[in-house]
């Protein structure tokens, strides 16, 4: 065996009790597409998800043992940006385990160890760290550990241990063919039958949330949203496309051989490139696929005229990244919109019959409680079919990290209280309020929106009774806060 690729999650830890029902268990999309790079190139290979099939540390460890491969990886990445700091914790304790079991050598990668590529070397239990992407790294160290060559010096993006000491390599380039290195993903490595789609995505049809897709169409976001940590990987701000005929190719694989209607498009910004998506759209109308699809939008690069194509192709959620109801506020975290242009960009989603799932972020730097509760009445007022409220978060990788390091704000001590749902969240103070009252606020605000009568009834309305007594019940789950407690 070549190499190992681990996916951690330790569902339990960032989401307490709503992992059990309410989160989605996403399939680990870069990990399968860099089997496929690696398989295609001949390299024996095996995948470990350890996150769906939610195993200990020990456990994942005597199973690669078991194969005895030249190298294992724990790709740490996640559901969203965020998400792959939130796993550090137990990823560090597969790499640990993999270290007193295994003879292999270990690496890791992702988002969180390519933002803090010296830190994670120097904590976790590993021979190697990738900053970057990743193929252009694992391809030739693999080929070192075969021992075609010792050289680590020529291996991009490499960091490794060098007569005692920590050496380092300059990134490796970007990919430009992303088709070719993003190739048709290695879904047949993935236990496919545990994946399951968010609540809120299956509202239509709530007692089929599996089986689940999550595919890339693009990586990378142009923007640089100072709370974002999305483009650490690849060291500057940018967006690069598959295209439509590669991902169509996806979409047939996971339809016809796996079953599956609900899909992530889990790139950053999908609506963002009109001959991108569209072109993406328009097949999809052509295959005539009973599709439940979600993807990410900005309220200023949705088009109304292209909202009824985009709902027959089957994308029944876009997801707003709306932030905050202050001008101030969201001007701080580079957001320029009107409340009236957001107002009327949802309802014109809403017209189509998508349904909208409103991002609300309370916490940013120039929050006050009177700004937090401006943002809170806006969501009610907008009474998007779902919301998600988050505590500002410094988030290694974004520029809000590099600004708490430098006014030495107090951050956690523990990766996994970068979670918003854990019961160790640290959020971020403001300039005018602490921590304290960010996550008193935001976890409040959840409960005011969710068990707000007109949500409800729109709800029961639009979805029928049985999904106004499953959000009812998602209620009553209470998320135990150490820093309220304190």
């Amino acid at each position: 065996m070549d190499i190992v690729l681990i996916n951690p999650g330790d569902r339990r830890q960032i989401f307490q009790d709503l992992g059990e029902d309410y989160s989605a268990i996403e399939p680990p999309f870069w990990i399968a597409v860099t089997a496929a790079y690696l398989r295609n190139n001949g390299y024996n290979i095996a995948v470990f998800d350890a996150n769906a099939e939610n195993i200990a540390p020990e456990e994942t460890a005597k199973k690669v043992n078991a194969l005895n491969p030249l190298l294992t990886v724990v790709m740490v990445y996640g559901s969203q940006p965020s998400a792959s700091t939130q796993n550090m914790t137990i990823a560090g304790k597969i790499c640990k385990a993999l270290k007193e079991t295994t003879n292999s050598k270990i690496a890791i990668s992702g988002l969180h160890p390519s933002a803090l590529p010296l830190r994670t070397i120097e904590d976790e239990s590993v021979d190697f760290v990738i900053e970057g992407e990743g193929p252009y790294t694992l391809k030739p160290l693999i080929d070192a550990l075969k021992g075609s060559s010792s050289n680590l010096a020529n291996i991009p993006g490499l960091w490794y241990y060098d007569g005692g000491g920590i050496k380092n390599n300059p990134r490796a380039p970007l990919i430009n063919n992303l088709d070719e290195i993003l190739p048709l993903a290695a879904w047949d490595m993935l236990p496919m039958e545990k994946y399951r789609a968010h609540n809120w995505h299956c509202f239509d049809d709530i007692v089929n949330r599996l089986p689940y897709g999550a595919i890339y169409t693009s990586l990378g976001c142009p923007y640089s949203c100072v709370f974002c940590c999305i483009n650490a990987p690849f060291g500057k701000p940018g967006i690069r496309y598959r295209s439509p005929e590669i991902v169509i190719r996806e979409l047939d694989l996971l339809v016809n051989k796996y079953g599956i209607k609900n899909i992530k498009i889990v790139d950053e910004l999908f609506v963002l490139n009109e001959r991108h998506y569209m072109a993406i759209v328009e097949m999809l109308i052509g295959k005539g696929y009973d599709l439940n699809i979600w993807a990410y939008a900005r309220v200023d690069t949705v088009k109304p005229e292209n909202l009824k194509k985009m709902k027959n192709a089957g994308i029944n959620w876009l997801a707003l990244g709306i932030e905050s109801a202050n001008p101030d506020v969201r001007n701080g975290a580079e957001k320029k919109m009107r409340v009236k242009d957001i107002k009327n960009v949802v309802r014109s989603i809403q017209e189509e019959g998508i349904r909208v799932i409103g991002n609300y972020i309370f916490g940013l730097p120039e929050d006050t409680i009177e700004t937090m509760q401006e943002t809170l009445d806006m969501a009610i007022d907008l009474n998007c079919e779902f919301a998600n409220f988050y505590s500002a978060m410094a988030y290694p990788g974004s520029r809000l990290y590099d600004i708490a390091i430098k006014e030495g704000w107090e951050l956690s001590k523990e990766w996994h209280g970068f979670s918003q749902h854990s019961y160790e969240t640290l959020p971020l103070p403001t300039k005018y309020i602490g921590a304290k009252e960010v996550l008193k606020f935001r976890d409040e605000a959840f409960h005011a929106y969710f068990e707000n009568t007109g949500y409800l009834s729109m709800i029961e309305k639009k979805f029928g009774r049985h999904v106004k007594e499953h959000i009812q019940k998602m209620t009553k789950t209470r998320l135990r806060r150490k820093l309220l407690e304190e």
